[in-house]
């Protein structure tokens, strides 16, 4: 268990395992479905080694890890214990979400699990047609037929793949789901349409459908559900619902064979005769929807999906255009959704070249390189996360120059023709069936061009004037340079109560002073004031904890209580937030000191200065009262600022 640690602490940090409603995985992220998202420590999951960042969207709380997620969830799911969650625990939090929120969980969860052989398999195939188009082997020879046979593999059995996922995501039994998904890629059936047709159904309208079986005197309309998303979704849907009529309605002794032979024998004709054909039409109709407006402006499209796909992968939201990307392919043989995203993530890695070439942060930099390489390859939240969204402009010259790389792909007519690989091995499967076309070369043209806008825009006008993508803060800008030295500081006491020494209170991480000298209180009131004027640099979601840089550097945390974290908040309300700007005796939070102690809690609160080794620290260390607003510790400067904005990792 190469990341038992890590997998311990992002459990214990999302409520623990008892908060879990079911944890899955895409590319990047573990995807939690928990029971009360309030309960999670999202500030300290952030700053946790190992994690880049933590999302929440589409009923999901997204902690992004990286190229390695992987290896993370499995470690996750053997810690926790998530392997057995039932079904029905997962379906129990989805009252709580609204309508969309509940179609991005739903297809995020029935694609996720099939994405990366999907993305293989295409990658086969894509590469399969370039080999072709170089002249390396003919498109007859046995090469080609064994490597087309396993691109198509995945995506001609698409039903039988989704039957598992979906009807597992609906809580009914997967192996059902693959056998309703086996049923309509059957090979007899569609050979039958070879012949002659009994009769025609809805004729002269746009339905008109030849009919070449019945089951028992009812027509049957077959269709090719060979690659087809819909109708098996429908199905499994409903096949769900049937067997968990029959659970409940047949005895236990023989509910074993009973219950999948009843749901199969309603749930396939069904499909057949009325779900397959209503779903088959539906995708053809939002096929030929999706195509209409792409028609009516490539250009446009191009720029308004290219410039915003990104901002739909931070909210999760690119889920919803998924499913219409792959019905396109099935229905209409190609796709411009995904073609006309493509250029995405090629306008990010040049943004994260510009910022690694113009930062001065040797943090920023060393994060670029990592996340510039996984970017290559099409994974750009190590890029997103770590590099462009935090500094804010970055981001906004990759969104604009992915804007006019998609608006290019529009001009050339660029479409998919597979689901393929990502990044760069994604370019074969924008080969058609003409071979190597002007659209192929447009997407050539366009990630270059996205790559160059993207590094080009970043470097001139997307780091600001400090070179770090964003506008300094007055707080900032009035820190001492490197070489300065810090004035003389007076901390007030935050609370009314009783002073006493750090040294005397039952924490021995305070006592012995390993986070820094200060004085602790025995609050009288439950009011807890500014001791110093600056920024809120720290604000646990607990409320129980507060941190405060001020303009001269020091680096001041108050601590309401012994152990008080695991309250999770109760008894404690904030007035302000991370990032406020605060003077000094400014009432900071409330906390109910009759309530803490009751639960089992000392309301002792400790008063450091965790940059003590950058002053002399003079603090009260005689036992008597004290009224808030009142002097208890002086900072005196005693040394030089080794750089410049430093935070200690307490704080930040």
């Amino acid at each position: 268990m190469k990341y038992e640690q890590l997998a311990k602490d992002i459990i214990e940090n999302v409520g623990g395992k008892e908060n879990v409603n079911s944890v899955v995985h895409c590319i990047t992220r573990l995807r939690f479905k928990l029971k009360d998202e309030s309960k999670a420590n999202t500030d300290v999951l952030k700053n946790m080694d190992g994690v880049v960042t933590v999302m929440k969207s589409g009923g999901q709380y997204q902690v992004v890890i990286g190229n390695h997620v992987p290896d993370v969830y499995k470690d996750v799911v053997e810690i926790g214990g998530f392997a057995n969650q039932a079904a029905s625990d997962d379906n129990e939090s989805d009252d709580n979400q609204g309508a969309f929120s509940k179609f991005i969980d739903i297809i995020s969860s029935i694609f996720t699990p099939v994405l990366g052989v999907l993305a293989a398999t295409g990658m086969i195939k894509g590469f399969n047609a370039l080999f072709v188009a170089v002249g390396l082997y003919p498109n007859t020879s046995g090469t080609y037929q064994i490597l087309n046979a396993v691109g198509d593999s995945l995506f001609y059995f698409f039903p039988i793949f989704l039957g598992y996922t979906a009807i597992k995501k609906f809580g009914g039994s997967p192996f059902i789901g693959m056998a309703i998904g086996g049923a309509l890629v059957y090979p007899t059936l569609t050979q039958i349409t070879a012949g002659e047709p009994l009769y025609t159904l809805f004729s002269g309208t746009m339905f008109q459908s030849p009919v070449f079986i019945e089951f028992l005197g009812i027509p049957v309309i077959l269709m090719t559900y060979s690659s087809s998303v819909i109708p098996i979704i429908l199905a499994a849907f409903f096949a769900s619902k049937v067997e968990s009529f029959f659970r409940k309605t047949i005895p236990d002794v023989v509910k074993t064979f009973l219950v999948p032979f009843l749901t199969l024998l309603v749930v396939v004709p069904i499909t057949f005769i009325v779900i397959g054909p209503i779903a088959t039409w539906a995708g053809s109709l939002i096929g030929a929807g999706t195509i209409w407006v792409y028609d009516l402006s490539p250009i446009i499209a191009g720029a308004i999906l290219g410039a915003f796909w990104q901002v739909f992968v931070i909210f999760g939201l690119h889920w919803g255009l998924i499913p219409i990307a792959i019905n396109n392919l099935t229905t209409q043989g190609a796709d411009p959704v995904l073609a006309m995203v493509f250029a995405a993530s090629f306008a990010q890695i040049g943004a994260v070249l510009g910022v690694w070439l113009k930062t001065r942060d040797q943090k920023i930099k060393t994060l670029s390189i990592p996340a510039f390489i996984s970017g290559i390859f099409g994974v750009t939240e190590p890029a997103i996360y770590g590099i462009t969204l935090p500094k804010k402009r970055p981001f906004i010259m990759s969104c604009i120059a992915a804007g006019i790389g998609g608006a290019t792909l529009g001009i050339f007519g660029t479409k998919v023709y597979m689901v393929g690989g990502l990044g760069i091995f994604g370019i074969p499967s924008n080969i058609g069936p003409n071979g190597l076309d002007m659209a192929f070369w447009g997407s050539i043209i366009s990630i270059t061009l996205a790559f160059i806008l993207g590094f080009v825009l970043t470097y001139l006008f997307g780091m600001g004037k400090n070179n770090e993508g964003v506008e300094p803060k007055e707080t900032e800008k009035k820190k001492p340079l490197e070489g300065t030295v810090k004035e003389s500081e007076v901390v007030v006491s935050p609370l009314n109560g009783q002073v006493q020494p750090l040294s005397t209170i039952k924490d021995e991480l305070f006592a012995s002073r390993a986070l820094g000298k200060g004085i602790a209180i025995e609050p009288s009131e439950g009011k807890l004031y500014a001791p110093v004027s600056g920024t809120v640099s720290a604000l646990f979601p607990t409320k129980h904890a507060i941190g405060i840089t001020t303009d001269n550097g020091a680096e001041v945390l108050i601590h309401v209580g012994m152990d008080t974290v695991q309250l999770e908040g109760k008894f404690f309300s904030a007035h302000i937030e991370k990032g406020d700007q605060v003077k000094q005796g400014q009432l900071l939070l409330e906390f109910d000191i009759e309530g803490i102690q009751s639960a089992g809690y000392l309301v002792t609160t400790p008063m450091i200065v965790t940059n003590s080794e950058q002053f002399d620290v003079e603090a009260l260390d005689e036992k008597r009262s004290i009224t808030a607003s009142e002097p208890v510790i002086t900072l005196n400067p005693n040394s030089i600022v080794e750089t410049e904005g430093n935070v200690s990792p307490l704080l930040s």
